[in-house]
């Protein structure tokens, strides 16, 4: 199955084939209609990347979500974020900041045109009552990761103190280097090290579920180390950022469970790839899955 990422989706999906056999995890999911929604438990703060779901006006999106429970729909523009709070929803995690993700902090001839963007856009998401910008490390080009956490930490350390006067927090996304080929920060530990590096509150992570199973694994024990680096979470179905059922080897009700014990305040965002004709009963069923 062909890798899907956010720099490589396309604008029109090909519908999924017909619906599967209903068991295991889908056997709940399925007993749940929208006649009989039942409020979700609280446990997770459930958020969902709109970019899965390109076929959907952002205001219709954003009524359906509010509909089945969800808090937040996310990785959008700041002109996209007031169609998102007059839902009375949240973005839980912006962007608009940056040069994407091929192009970032460990590029240091970029660092003077990242830090003007920033400056821009971290005020910009204080004045929203947002929290979380995101951003990246870019390509490796090379450097070894001693190089690449120098680069990146001097470029960061300009617009930390920014963003602390705003109480915004930057958050890099850990990515695969695989799909994403040659990204830099692709691993739990560098990105953990970095944080350290930088020093500061308002820099932490984006641990994204889905890319770190390609790279590292282990996501439980992760997760449980780790978790006081993250700002925020993505899932995703692997392989093939599928939807997070027993079609795909993550166990979610395990790593839900996970996360809640150790006390994560943040958001969980939905970034799997519907294979269903109907897209929103994907979205509700792994919300659902998620919903421990």
């Amino acid at each position: 199955m062909k890798n899907i990422t956010r720099r490589t989706a396309i604008k029109t999906m090909v519908a999924g084939s017909a619906a599967m056999a209903v068991s295991g995890i889908d056997a709940s999911v399925a007993s749940t209609t929208k006649t009989t929604r039942q409020p979700l438990k609280g446990n997770i703060r459930h958020s969902v990347s709109k970019w899965c779901f390109g076929n959907y006006e952002l205001d219709e999106f954003c009524r359906i979500c509010k509909e089945i429970g969800i808090e937040s729909v996310e990785l959008l523009d700041p002109h996209e974020w007031p169609v998102v709070q007059k839902h009375g929803l949240t973005v839980a995690m912006t962007q608009g900041a940056g040069l994407g993700i091929d192009r970032g902090f460990n590029d240091p001839s970029l660092h003077d045109e990242l830090v003007a963007s920033y400056e821009k856009v971290i005020p910009m998401v204080a004045e929203a009552g947002l929290t979380n910008l995101i951003c990246f490390s870019g390509r490796r080009n090379g450097v070894t990761d001693l190089q690449g956490w120098e680069n990146c930490e001097k470029g960061l350390k300009r617009i930390t103190p920014v963003a602390e006067k705003y109480n915004v927090v930057l958050t890099m996304e850990l990515l695969n280097s695989v799909g994403h080929k040659d990204y830099l920060c692709d691993h739990t530990v560098w990105g953990v090290e970095l944080c350290r590096r930088v020093g500061s509150p308002n820099f932490k992570l984006l641990y994204d579920i889905y890319h770190m199973q390609i790279m590292e694994g282990n996501i439980i024990e992760h997760i449980q180390k780790y978790h006081s680096y993250f700002s925020h979470i993505h899932t995703g179905g692997n392989p093939g950022r599928a939807e997070i059922d027993e079609t795909q080897e993550l166990y979610y009700p395990a790593i839900m469970k996970a996360i809640v014990e150790t006390g994560y305040k943040g958001f969980v965002g939905q970034e799997f790839v519907p294979r269903q004709a109907d897209k929103i009963a994907s979205l509700e069923k792994c919300i659902l899955i998620c919903d421990v």
